[in-house]
């Protein structure tokens, strides 16, 4: 993809060969996934909560005995010293944030989606000038990085296949991050071994969209439903046989391991990096 860079490093550590705590700023906090980052890095005595940054607030965002700031601009953020920047902000305000978490020497972990190729062009070369490191995760739950996983090896073996991703009606991208991320994973697999880069012939479509959008040889379809959270169905399909891998994150917890793992990595990473398998 061009945009994967390398890892190495390792913690900080005191000349007492203690490590020192891992200072965060947590930038879309008062929202749910935001919050749920909130308690998550309070519950560890490795990280250090020093900062939380969203544009609307309410009392309860920030717990006052974490001593962490609480801004409604960057440049508020002003003089706040910190290691990794945690972005679950929306897709209009991330490239600026992560932007200005490069430039102050910080290395941002993004979970929030809907940046296109050009945008993370731009943050790799931003990335390098800086000499920092960035990692773009559409999806922090460990079960839906192995779910891409098994999709890409198996994409190989199958004909054809569809994906159906099915969020909460809130969500605001269609298709979302991670069904991109799966159908690119099992393009490039598709294309090693020759398959077609083109969705199977299905008849003439009733009602226009009714195939979902077609990703490199893959249709996508997007549902958007209350009561959901985040769910992904990949169906591969071949002479006589159907192969279904399916994921479903059933509470915000369930991407809080794979966010507290990424942040105790961050400092490993250079270049910028799509996809959390790069820190397993």
């Amino acid at each position: 993809m061009g945009l994967v860079g390398t890892l190495n490093g390792g913690p900080h550590m005191t000349k007492h060969d203690a490590p020192l705590p891992i200072r965060v700023i947590v930038a879309g906090a008062a929202g749910r996934m935001g919050q749920e980052v909130v308690r998550a890095v309070l519950a560890q005595p490795d990280l250090q909560l020093v900062a939380c940054f969203d544009r609307v607030y309410g009392p309860e965002v920030v717990p006052p005995a974490s001593g962490a700031r609480m801004a409604s601009s960057l440049a508020e953020l002003e003089g706040v010293e910190a290691d990794v920047w945690v972005d679950f902000t929306v897709p209009a305000f991330v490239k600026t944030g992560v932007s200005w978490a490069l430039e102050h020497g910080m290395v941002p972990l993004v979970g929030a989606t809907g940046m296109g190729p050009e945008d993370r062009a731009e943050l790799a070369a931003l990335a390098e000038r800086t000499g920092r490191g960035c990692l773009i995760a559409p999806n922090f739950a460990l079960g839906a990085v192995l779910l891409m996983k098994f999709a890409a090896e198996a994409a190989r073996y199958f004909p054809a296949a569809e994906i159906i991703e099915l969020h909460h009606e809130r969500k605001v991208d269609a298709p979302s991050g991670t069904a991109r991320l799966t159908a690119d994973r099992m393009s490039a697999v598709r294309h090693e071994v020759g398959l077609p880069s083109e969705p199977l012939e299905a008849g003439e479509e009733a009602i226009a969209g009714v195939r979902g959008g077609a990703c490199g040889g893959i249709r996508v379809h997007s549902v958007r439903l209350p009561g959901l959270l985040a769910h992904q169905e990949v169906l591969l399909g071949g002479t006589g046989e159907l192969l279904t891998l399916r994921h479903d994150s059933l509470s915000r917890e369930s991407f809080m391991p794979g966010v507290v793992l990424a942040i105790r990595k961050a400092s490993s990473i250079r270049g910028l990096i799509v996809g959390l398998e790069n820190l397993l």
